[in-house]
């Protein structure tokens, strides 16, 4: 192993910390990239003696070209990396389906990582992924700059990324409009004290949340920022924990928004076993229209995302990339979420 390279583990493949970019190899061996690429794939159009200071800067550096900037990609042949952040969650799966339903008919393979909501995990995938993909989909929170240079180029789209808030590519979700339906539903159904169930951490900015406040506003609702509680985990145990907090905080609020599904199904169960009845003393509305909130009791009324259509449309951008159609900056799809009303509220 080169000195002062640090491996650390990605599921089955150990991978190198602070990979070198072509970046770094043509300006060790003072040549631009283009000579770079002709050094590595072989091409006569160069001087011997600039290709061999070019090969040496590459073993010098531990330079791994990635499959795309190889040129290895051939006709029917594509790989794509899916990016997911929670597989035990099932709104991913959902997602996945949605891309292989675009993808396999391509005869494209996908290769899934999982980056667990942490930036490390996210660094590994996006490094692996590097080396054996010709383009990536997924979920990401690092910053365009960090992404583009864990990811050596390849073609990208984010999910659930405003388009104004990236230059790759981009699926976002409306939430403004989403927030809009679910928190004109609880205000017609006479709820004025209204709390949500949020995942984003504390000084972190919150899409969801901050539409949540700014819906609120608009009806003039008493609630504001201390209406909402922090789940540790986008999970059913993690809006347990966040209901028993709100509900010390304001014990008067009559409804509750969840970040997802999961957080407002353990919304309810924790408000169930404290002896409240759901819609009756407090009504939960979630926001992601799994499956398994029609399964519950009572039903969830859930803000539901079409999850197929976001990994479809992601991909459907990336084929536009592959064939050199490149979407503008700061173009993106949208999915709209729709409301779907049952018996928590």
């Amino acid at each position: 192993m080169v000195p002062g390279k640090q491996q650390r583990r990605a599921g089955h493949a150990l991978i190198k910390a602070d990979r070198a970019t072509i970046v770094d190899v043509a300006r060790l061996a003072g040549v631009s990239r283009q000579t770079v690429s002709r050094a590595i794939n072989d091409k006569g159009e160069i001087d011997p003696a600039t290709k061999e200071r070019v090969l040496e800067a590459v073993r010098s550096l531990d330079y791994r070209p990635s499959r795309h900037a190889r040129g290895l990609r051939q006709a029917g042949s594509v790989t794509l990396g899916l990016v997911l952040s929670d597989l035990a969650n099932p709104y991913f799966p959902e997602v996945a389906a949605g891309v292989l339903e675009v993808a396999k008919p391509q005869g494209w393979n996908v290769t899934v990582c999982e980056s667990r909501n942490a930036a490390e995990e996210e660094r590994e995938a996006l490094d692996l992924l590097s080396g054996q993909a010709d383009a990536i989909v997924g979920y990401f929170d690092g910053a365009d700059d960090e992404l583009a240079r864990y990811a050596s180029g390849l073609p990208m789209v984010l999910l659930e990324r405003a388009p104004d808030q990236t230059r790759f590519g981009s699926v976002g979700i409306d939430f403004a409009t989403g927030m809009r339906q679910g928190m004109a539903h609880l205000v017609e159904r006479g709820h004025r004290r209204i709390g949500m169930l949020d995942c984003a951490l504390p000084g972190v900015h919150s899409p969801r949340g901050a539409y949540f406040l700014a819906e609120a506003r608009a009806h003039g609702l008493p609630v504001g920022p201390d209406w909402l509680t922090h789940c540790d985990g986008h999970s059913v145990a993690g809006g347990e924990h966040a209901i028993e907090q709100l509900l010390k905080r304001h014990p008067d609020v009559t409804a509750v928004v969840g970040f997802n599904d999961l957080v407002a199904i353990g919304g309810m169960r924790a408000a169930r076993r404290r002896g409240l009845r759901v819609p009756d003393d407090i009504a939960v509305l979630g926001f992601d229209g799994l499956a398994l909130g029609e399964l519950v009791e009572p039903a969830l009324s859930t803000l539901c995302i079409d999850k197929r259509q976001v990994g479809r449309l992601a991909v459907e951008q990336i084929t536009q990339m592959l064939q050199g159609r490149e979407p503008a900056v700061g173009e993106g799809a949208w999915v709209v979420p729709e409301l779907i009303v049952r018996a928590s509220t």
